[in-house]
Order: C-alpha cells, then structure tokens, then sequence
C-alpha cells in the first residue's frame, strides 16, 4: 500500500506527516513546481525514505495526482494507493484507516471501489465548509446518483485495478476530484465511506472549494440533458413539416421526425451528456425501450389525469416534467450504463515525464 501526497508550496507540517506514515506505509511525494525555496523539505521528505517525484512548474493538483498514479501503474503495479494532502488537514491514523478498508475489500474479494474518508462536519466546522460540502453532496445525488456525506474529501483510497481509469478522466486542478466521483457514477464505480476525523486549520485557508462554481460543475450533466432535449423537440418540430411538405402525409412526418429527433438525442446523450463508451447497439436497443415505455407513461398519465378533471395543458406540463427527470436517470443508470469499461487503460495519454529525486 503506497500513499500519495502532492506537495505544492509545503511547510514542516508534510515532514512530519511522512514521518507519522513511517514504517507502516511507503510514501510517493509530487513536487508540484514549488522552487528552490523548498528543496529543503523535500530533500527531508527524501531523507526519511519517501519517493519524491517532481514538476519543473506549477501544473495543478490534477496533474500532480496522474503524475503519481502513472508512476504507480509503471513502478508499482498491483499495489493501491492512499492520496492525502500535504497541509495537515489529513492524520496518519486517519490514512490508516483508509488503507485498511482497500485491504480489507481486497481480501474480502469485494468489487474494487474508491474509498473516501470523509468528515462528520460537526463541532467548530467553518460555515463555507459546511454549507459548500451539503449542498454539492445534495446536487451529486439528484444528478449523478451518487450519495456521498463528503465532496471535497483529498483523502482517497484506489486499489491498483481502478488506476487506469483514474488516469483517463477529464478535469484540471482541483476540479479532477468532483470530476472523479460525477464519472465513477458514470462507470458504475462503488465508493464507499470511511469516517475520519475533521481537522480544520486557519479556518480552512487552504481550502479551494467554490461554492458556485462546483455547484454549476456538477449540475452541468443535467443542463446537457435539458440542451439536448430542447434541441431533439426543435428538430422534431422542424423535422414534421419538412416531411409533411415533402410527402403529403401526417403518419409519414410525424414518424419520421421521431426517428430523426431521436437519433440525434441519443447521439448527443452517449457522447456529451453520458460520455458512455462500449457496444452502440446494446445502448440502442435500451434507449428505443426506453423511448417506448416514455410513450406509454405519457399517453396513461395523461388520460388518468384529464379523466380526474384536469385541463390538458397543466396535466401534459406535469406529465412532461416528470417523464424528463425520471428519463435522465434511467438513461444514466441503465442506457448508457457502461460498468464493463473500466478495465480499459488510457492511462498515460494525460502525464507526462516528470524528475525523480
């Protein structure tokens, strides 16, 4: 089991961590284009018996963790790894128990997961923290699925099977890890939870949570779907009279322009909105049964609620709004479902070489 801690600016508080860690875990530390002015806490980082692996300049924590995650797949390979921040903010005992849960998974033949240590967010907890980390907990369990006490966790376990995966997900700095959990929901990822204590420092000074930038981060997957619903009622509406002019029948365009809308829609879905990859056809078929069980539950809800003495339109704008959320989630959870891909590796295309000392 290696632990994994990039480094950027940082003080004696990582070489008492590294320190703590010792014997009972191996450490990887990224230098994270910090200067000169610090190559005097990762020579004592070194001397301690870490591996220090270094950036010329400042690239982001992203970078920094992909860094280490391509050194692991290259130098490691079938060993997991702890990720933890380098200001304090993270025990060694608190590592620990992540650790023990990937080893206890793994002797446990459970499907591999990430496992976050998360913070129970009670006592002398500042407001921003408290606040920022529940609502985007909220917004990732409406959209994605995902029900996690705790977003904006460093503190993360991967077992070594889910480190290519790792390295292919897209995001720069510190939004990789929100980034992270919106695609293991993607994926079919599990995550599970550990409880940790929670340690705030200078009022959490450190922290680089936006509250309203992570927040429209998340929410983004579902502004793609309302896009791409609009735009598939648009060309459904322009697909009708285009076909109805050209062919003289009503049956002909209204069909027609389904299948086009629909085709689109579910182009867009797969690639932008769901981002699935495997087979095409398996992920046709479910959405064509999907579109069809829509039809159904549109046509039975509004009839039972015009024949309950509802007008047309308030019962087609309920009906609407109902089928949308209950749409996404199952195109999310079971269309474009794509679990038996996580074996596969791109897992160098975004690290580059890096200096070891």
């Amino acid at each position: 089991m290696r632990v994994l801690i990039p480094a950027y600016e940082p003080d004696a508080r990582l070489i008492a961590l590294v320190e703590a860690l010792q014997p009972a875990h191996r450490v990887l530390v990224v230098d994270d284009g910090s200067g000169s002015a610090y190559d005097a806490v990762f020579a004592e980082v070194a001397a301690r018996g870490a591996t220090v692996l270094r950036h010329e300049s400042n690239r982001g924590k992203a970078a920094a963790l992909r860094t280490g995650f391509a050194w692991m797949v290259g130098h490691a390979p079938g060993e997991a790894v702890v990720c933890a921040d380098s200001d304090g903010q993270h025990t060694a005992a608190d590592i620990g128990r992540v650790a023990a849960a990937l080893a206890d998974r793994s002797d446990a033949r459970r499907d591999d997961a990430v496992v976050l240590g998360v913070r129970a967010f009670v006592g002398d907890v500042p407001l921003r923290s408290r606040l920022g980390n529940r609502v985007t907990a909220v917004l990732l369990t409406a959209v994605a699925g995902v029900r996690v006490s705790d977003t904006q966790t460093g503190l993360r376990g991967y077992p070594a099977s889910l480190l290519p995966w790792a390295l292919g997900v897209r995001g720069e700095r510190f939004a990789y890890e929100l980034e992270l959990l919106l695609d293991a929901s993607r994926q079919g990822v599990p995550v599970v939870e550990v409880p940790i204590r929670t340690v705030y420092l200078d009022g959490n000074a450190s922290s680089h949570f936006r509250p309203v930038v992570d927040s429209a981060r998340v929410l983004w997957p579902l502004a793609l779907f309302a896009a791409s619903s609009l735009a598939a009622f648009a060309i459904d509406a322009v697909a009708v009279l285009a076909l109805s002019a050209a062919t003289g029948s009503l049956a002909i365009a209204v069909v027609g322009a389904r299948l086009v809308s629909a085709s689109v829609n579910f182009a867009v879905n797969r690639r932008a909105v769901f981002r699935a990859r495997g087979p095409v056809a398996g992920q046709a078929v479910r959405y064509a049964l999907l579109a069809a069980v829509m039809l159904f539950l549109s046509y039975a809800s509004l009839r039972t609620l015009t024949e309950a003495g509802a007008p047309l339109l308030p019962a087609k704008l309920v009906t609407d709004a109902l089928l949308w959320a209950l749409s996404y989630r199952m195109q999310r959870s079971v269309v474009f479902s794509t679990q038996q891909t996580r074996a596969s590796a791109r897992s160098m295309q975004d690290s580059t070489p890096c200096a070891q000392v």
